[in-house]
């Protein structure tokens, strides 16, 4: 191996610290330091040293973003510190009934306020970002909580997340917690070039966020313009840990990661509902999406004393925006069968954008609903998005209603294998009586069995399982144990035939 220069070695890691740090500047503090034609020849003579001396490149360099070789698929990442979901408040007084059980689970008393950290709920992906020595190692999806997607390769290409960590006293191990979107600007100029060369379009930038992180190649992640903003820590080993989690946003933003403008640390219940409203007056002005706003008690002992409830922390939660609504016209109703034989009506709607998505179809819940609104076939109806996720019917437009709507009739027998169906006493669902023999319960029955949080049996998704109970080889769990091969093969000939309009021959 050839002897590099002194001289070298030095241009080389001030060339290296110098773009670093106007990354940083530019992409972090969105105050660029110099111009880009004096960026672009700084890192033109960083590759040339790097071409000419390729033992001098390091995983820290800024040409390291810009992806490699694609990969196969993603491998799976276990987290070490759960990546948990957070409860969710929709109104003043489900904010004032969790301030009320975290002073009564610390024992303060009721007069005393509590200091809570507010910041903007991002729509974007959750990742974990894990650091050794300073230096990033890897990066992983949130996942289910426990286990997530290794998207490293991805994530070194988000220029606003750094390769090094910037400062001093920097922990031995940090594992940074964010949330990577894309802002409106970028997703916009994203769909105007997929537009000019006939390519689909994103439908929001949630979508175009998730869908550029689950890129196999990398290269691909480089050109979406994505970043990240920390909200928290999952490991910590180091000396001088911060007591708040709002000193901990600090000393991240000193690290060298982008903390959001608007997080603030506030006293008492009153004064998060006024952060709240300051949010939402603003939020259609930010060049992010957020569905909400995250309350956490501001000390992290106390967050300790609090600790975790199922999978979520007693210590924070989410408050929801108002789900938007629009208007439509209700076309049907179907009576779907769940596995423990539950009875859900599910109505077919005009298709409108609503919260970003287009939606088809939304949950009547039950009959008792059905009444309570009064909603007919036929009607034009409000349609919201509950929590920004799950949409539903909340009302009618009655002085719209046609002559011609129906009433929605609730079966009095299964609309799968004709069971009766029957609503025990002080019940609000209706099920059907069939068990598993009803198709409907049997299919949904087995799909819990091989779901991931079950058996996580690799391949038996929804529509295999439907095609299998319909062509008769499979009538219960049991059953799948004695599928042979010959059976799985005829099924796919049959899917083939299908799909491709085949018809067997006529002898």
């Amino acid at each position: 191996m050839p002897i590099i220069p002194e001289e070298i070695v030095q241009r080389y890691q001030r060339l290296k610290d110098d773009l670093n740090q106007y990354n940083h500047a530019y992409y972090v503090l969105d105050d660029p330091s110099i111009p880009d034609s004096e960026y672009d020849r700084l890192m033109r003579e960083l590759q040339a040293i790097e071409q000419d001396f390729p033992s001098l490149v390091t995983p820290d360099s800024p040409s390291q973003r810009v992806g490699g070789v694609a990969l196969d698929s993603f491998s799976q990442v276990v987290h070490r510190v759960p990546m948990l979901s957070l409860d969710n408040a929709f109104s003043d007084s489900e904010m004032v009934d969790f301030d009320r059980r975290v002073k009564d689970r610390i024992n303060l008393d009721s007069s005393q306020q509590m200091t809570y950290a507010c910041e903007p709920k991002l729509d974007g992906v959750a990742v974990s970002v894990l650091y050794k020595k300073g230096l990033l190692e890897r990066a992983a999806t949130r996942g289910d909580g426990s286990v997530g997607e290794d998207i490293t390769a991805n994530v070194r290409t988000i220029k606003s997340i750094p390769l090094r960590l910037q400062g001093e006293k920097i922990p031995d191990i940090l594992e940074v917690r964010g949330e990577i979107y894309m802002p409106k600007a970028g997703f916009n100029h994203l769909n105007q070039k997929a537009k000019q060369a006939g390519e689909k379009a994103f439908v929001n930038p949630r979508n175009a966020a998730a869908g550029s992180l689950r890129q196999l190649d990398s290269k691909i992640t480089a050109t979406r313009p994505l970043e990240m903003c920390a909200y928290s820590v999952g490991q910590f080993e180091g000396e001088n840990k911060p007591d708040s989690h709002f000193q901990m946003l600090q000393m991240l933003g000193k690290l060298g990661f982008k903390i959001n403008q608007h997080i603030k640390q506030v006293k008492g219940i009153d004064a998060c509902e006024d952060y709240y409203q300051h949010l939402a007056s603003i939020r259609d002005q930010l060049d992010y999406d957020i569905d909400g706003i995250v309350y956490k008690v501001n000390d992290f002992r106390l967050q300790d004393r609090l600790g975790f409830v199922a999978k979520a922390p007693r210590w924070a939660i989410a408050r929801k925006f108002p789900a938007q609504e629009e208007m439509t016209r209700l076309l049907d109703v179907e009576f779907q069968v769940g596995r423990t034989g539950a009875v859900t009506p599910v109505a077919r709607l005009e298709p409108v954008f609503v919260g970003g998505v287009t939606v088809g179809n939304a949950t009547l819940h039950n009959a008792d609903e059905i009444n309570r609104l009064g909603v007919c076939i036929g009607d034009t109806v409000i349609v919201r998005r509950a929590g920004d996720v799950i949409p539903q019917i909340v009302k009618v437009v009655l002085d719209r209603r046609p002559p011609g709507a129906q009433l929605i009739i609730f079966p009095e027998r299964c609309p799968v294998c004709q069971s009766a169906v029957k609503r025990a006493e002080g019940e609000a669902i209706a099920r059907c009586t069939g068990g598993l023999f009803c198709g409907a319960q049997t299919k949904e029955a087995i799909k819990h069995y091989a779901s991931r949080k079950a058996m996580d049996i690799d391949g038996l998704g929804d529509k295999l399982v439907d095609a299998l109970v319909d062509n008769d080889l499979i009538y219960s769990i049991a059953d799948l144990y004695d599928l042979k091969l010959e059976s799985l093969v005829n099924l796919e000939r049959m899917a083939q035939n299908q799909i491709f309009g085949k018809q067997p021959k006529k002898k």
